[in-house]
């Protein structure tokens, strides 16, 4: 894989409190980013004209798994390959506890194994709930930080309206790191796609 600008692993929370519904708004969210022509832009935007991309989806302890693996994505055909592939992925953990920290954990190990270069590491958590079971997530968070990684998160408020508060205490890190929140997965799609752009445009104001 050549160079990139960024390698950026999306996190995704498929815990007993996504219900189906929500699972699908939420990959149809992260579908619908992709097809964006301000997101398509932004990838093409930096030196090297590419960012690679994987998704994994986590819930409880010992259930992860890599839904997308890693892509490069330099423009907009592969980055429209890329939203099939994350529309089309199957729910491939079972629903069951919150444990962010081992979903942050999985994340680092892959951002550890991406196959290029890439300029910055980023790490993006997206869930509806705060941590429950197994590691705690802000140790983990240091040892992402300590190894250069930024982690972003985005809180769905709709089952818990402080989770935003423990995301930004518990979850992120790094240079230029940031928590948003949407009140539902109604909103989901959109707050996605401004999350995408300051991170692909490594927190460039957005207009």
């Amino acid at each position: 894989m050549e160079k990139v600008d960024l390698a950026l692993c999306l996190a995704v929370d498929a815990s007993s409190s996504v219900d189906f519904d929500e699972f699908g708004l939420m990959l149809g969210g992260y579908g619908a980013a992709f097809r964006d022509e301000s997101v398509q832009a932004a990838i093409t935007g930096g030196r090297r004209g590419a960012v690679a991309i994987c998704l994994l989806m986590w819930s409880g302890q010992g259930a992860q798994a890599v839904a997308v693996p890693w892509a490069r994505l330099d423009g907009p055909v592969a980055a429209a390959a890329f939203a099939e592939a994350v529309e089309n992925a199957p729910r491939l953990v079972p629903a069951g506890a919150t444990a962010l920290g081992e979903g942050m954990a999985a994340g680092l190990a892959l951002l550890g194994t991406v196959p290029t270069e890439a300029t910055r590491l980023v790490m993006d958590v997206s869930g509806d709930g705060r941590h429950n079971q197994g590691r705690p997530p802000g140790p983990v968070r240091d040892i992402g930080v300590a190894a250069g990684i930024t982690i972003n998160a985005l809180a769905i408020l709709n089952e818990e309206p402080d989770l935003l508060d423990h995301y930004q205490a518990e979850v992120i890190g790094g240079p230029g790191a940031f928590a948003m929140h949407t009140p539902d997965y109604a909103g989901f799609a959109e707050a996605i796609r401004q999350k995408l752009l300051r991170e692909i445009m490594g927190g460039a104001a957005i207009a």
